[in-house]
């Protein structure tokens, strides 16, 4: 009589899917807001040539794109690596991609001109696919890399690190109090009616 085996906690099942880090996501999404809420009221308050009706309606498309954009899922399957987004994200905007694992020859580190480390995917045909990196789990994904691929992947790290988005988030905070600020400033002494 035999007994099941179960799988060593270190050889990833598959199928995997890592979508974008929550932090990485809200992070992004909040500072889209505090970087474009006030704009209708200032183009409203200031007489801007564009009216506020139309920039909301721009601004509401804009965080519908950036949405899409974050929406990412990265799944690694038996056979291959994919990067896929929902279906309402139309493919014109963003496609995704599907990588056979036995056609990765190798990752290659790029350095990007802020100084930063990300890494590609490199085919036996030349092509190159991003390594995702703002994925929630990031150690999990390069470790079933690993064990499908036999590239070792011991030294890859993500391009930003969770303290950074914590502070990009601490003054995305700040600047959505000043956003408030200024609202209700163009409400109170710029005339605008409630």
């Amino acid at each position: 009589m035999t007994t099941p085996s179960t799988p060593s906690p270190n050889i990833p099942t598959f199928p995997l899917t890592f979508r974008l880090s929550p932090l990485v996501r809200i992070t992004l999404l909040l500072l889209y807001l505090a970087l474009t809420v006030p704009l209708p009221f200032l183009a409203s308050v200031t007489q801007a040539p564009v009216p506020p009706t139309l920039l909301t309606i721009g601004l509401g498309l804009g965080f519908v794109a950036l949405y899409a954009t974050l929406s990412e899922r990265v799944v690694l399957g038996a056979d291959a690596i994919q990067v896929v987004y929902p279906v309402w994200v139309p493919r014109f905007w963003r496609k995704g991609w599907v990588l056979p694992w036995q056609d990765i020859k190798a990752l290659k580190p790029k350095t990007t001109g802020q100084g930063g480390l990300i890494y590609y995917f490199v085919t036996h045909a030349g092509e190159a696919r991003l390594l995702p990196m703002r994925v929630a789990g990031f150690a999990r994904l390069v470790e079933a890399v690993q064990a499908k691929t036999g590239i070792d992947t011991r030294d890859v790290r993500p391009l930003a690190q969770p303290w950074m988005y914590l502070i990009l988030l601490g003054f995305t905070l700040l600047l959505l109090l000043i956003d408030a600020w200024t609202i209700w400033t163009a409400f109170h002494l710029g005339g605008l009616a409630v």
